[in-house]
């Protein structure tokens, strides 16, 4: 992994998928974006060409780079075509059997010298990695969202994840100009285990008229320095992601705090999921992430 620029492949064109690959492209390196749906394949292609079209608008990338980030993204549903990939990163739905279903397909498709990624943020990376011959090349990195955005990655180990493999996933990310935070491999990791309660809080004060979502936004960002408000990050979010992660930790935690607020059904049950549908808290007429 000491190559600056790689073959990377990213499994899942959803959110997630598509916020990784687009940070994948940005560093340089060429990527396949996999999706066993077509249709959702290119969404999630639009969505990274979206990324560059709006940071070349705002000047934050210049057209040639923005052109050129782009054309490094290309997509497929065959996972055979992920053969070449140096790295893969496995960014798709939550669902343990799926993802071990496709680790154990994944090797007798790339190298054993290939790194394997998990962006999971509820399931045992330990549990993911049994689904594979070589446990000891699987590593859990948990990008926040949303990833072309946000610096920070958290990096868990599961229980034969390999030293070797540990650094050279740590070197990766760094490379990607990523932070990292190494965390052990609980539900949750160390962000989620904070964020779901609290955003949950801030969506029961909302729903029990403490206050309008605006001035709690306003709150949190000019009293606690954050960039910008629990709604506004929501929506970027999207609130079925928020739904199915507080979900996963309250079943597998069994604490209150994490179990979505009614709020979060009816939205979601609407359709009002945040910028990507143009409605949520908010609404938006430009559904593109902003450009960094």
């Amino acid at each position: 992994m000491s190559k600056e620029r790689n073959i990377v492949g990213v499994l899942g064109a959803g959110t997630m998928g598509s916020g990784i690959a687009t940070v994948m492209a940005r560093a340089g390196h060429d990527t396949i974006l996999f999706d066993i749906d077509e249709a959702n394949l290119q969404r999630g292609i639009d969505t990274v060409r979206g990324f560059f079209d709006k940071s070349v608008e705002l000047g934050k990338l210049s057209p040639d780079a923005g052109q050129t980030a782009i054309e490094r993204i290309s997509g497929t549903t065959k996972l055979e075509d992920l053969a070449r990939c140096e790295v893969v990163v496995e960014a798709v739905y939550e669902d343990l059997a799926l993802k071990k279903d496709i680790f154990a397909r994944l090797d007798s498709i790339v190298s054993e010298s290939a790194l394997i990624h998990t962006n999971t943020s509820t399931l045992s990376v330990t549990g993911i990695a049994s689904g594979s011959k070589l446990p000891e090349r699987v590593v859990g990195t948990h990008y926040c969202n949303p990833a072309p955005l946000m610096k920070l990655v958290e990096v868990a180990d599961g229980r034969h994840t390999a030293d070797w493999a540990h650094k050279a996933t740590i070197d990766f990310l760094r490379k990607l100009g990523k932070t990292t935070v190494v965390t052990k491999d609980r539900p949750g990791f160390i962000v989620n285990r904070f964020l779901i309660p609290w955003e949950n809080s801030c969506i029961r004060a909302l729903e029990s008229g403490v206050a309008t979502k605006e001035d709690i936004d306003a709150s949190v960002r000019g009293s606690l320095g954050h960039p910008m408000g629990p709604f506004r990050l929501l929506d970027i979010v999207g609130m079925d992601i928020h739904q199915h992660v507080a979900t996963r930790l309250y079943e597998q935690l069994r604490d209150d705090k994490f179990f979505p607020p009614p709020m979060v059904e009816r939205m979601v049950a609407a359709g009002d999921l945040g910028r990507k549908t143009s409605r949520g808290f908010y609404e938006y007429d430009d559904t593109r992430l902003f450009g960094s």
